[in-house]
């Protein structure tokens, strides 16, 4: 293993060992190709999940905070991480997080007011996708949730919820949405049925907006989400940075 603190090199990419990055990164989704999975900014871990070969030009990784495995480009990687030791989570009680949910609401509404576009795979901004949106609020005040919405609808605490019946609901609360067999959107309660979320270009909004699950909202994004909405979940606990399936 590399001694701590030394500025990576490819030949120290070696399997399990643990590195802080100096800047941003992005995560690919396979050993090649341009298509994002996720991205990891300045001050995030990652580890080396298998020794890549001498000519390879990608190596395998999971981000610490999440267990996020993705493709990082060794050249983007050389001399921009040091070697550390695994992570260690902070894991709050469900008080303690209900107390940081409020700053979770109004980090979000600063990050709408930003220019954006929804992008696949974003997680640092000001381009998003709806869990990177949700993961990365969420992290701003060192909560850390899974990477994807359907990994997202299984860590949360089940709450009742259905169109046009906010009832139970709390801000800060998460909306999951797809079909009966899959998550594929998350959104964040705001209040009163109102939710954020970042959403595509084909029924959504290219980027941050806000919509409401009750039926007087007829905007086309707001009725295309209504009719997939699966449940809601309320944040109880933290991430172990676990890998997750």
């Amino acid at each position: 293993m590399p001694t701590l603190g030394t500025a990576l090199t490819p030949e120290q990419l070696s399997k399990g060992s643990c590195w802080t990055l100096n800047v941003d990164v992005q995560g690919y989704a396979r050993s090649h190709g341009s298509g994002l999975a996720t991205q990891a900014c300045a001050g995030r871990g990652f580890r080396v999940l298998a020794d890549p070969p001498a000519s390879a030009h990608r190596v395998k990784t999971a981000l610490l905070e999440d267990g996020y495995p993705c493709w990082m480009d060794i050249d983007d990687l050389k001399g921009q991480a040091i070697a550390r030791t695994n992570w260690r989570p902070r894991l709050l009680d469900a008080e303690s997080i209900q107390k940081r949910l409020p700053f979770v609401i109004r980090w979000l509404k600063d990050a709408a007011q930003i220019p954006n576009h929804y992008l696949w795979g974003g997680t640092i901004g000001p381009d998003l996708d709806c869990s990177g949106l949700v993961q990365t609020a969420f992290a701003s005040q060192s909560l850390w949730l899974p990477r994807d919405a359907y990994q997202q609808e299984r860590f949360c605490s089940p709450v009742a919820v259905r169109p046009g019946n906010d009832q139970l609901l709390r801000p800060g609360d998460l909306l999951f949405f797809g079909t009966a067999q899959r998550c594929t959107h998350v959104a964040i309660h705001l209040g009163q049925g109102r939710y954020m979320h970042s959403s595509g270009q084909e029924h959504g909004r290219n980027g941050i907006g806000i919509d409401s699950i009750h039926p007087s909202d007829q905007h086309p994004v707001a009725c295309h989400y209504r009719s997939e909405l699966r449940g809601a979940g309320r944040v109880t606990r933290c991430h172990d940075g676990s890998t997750l399936p």
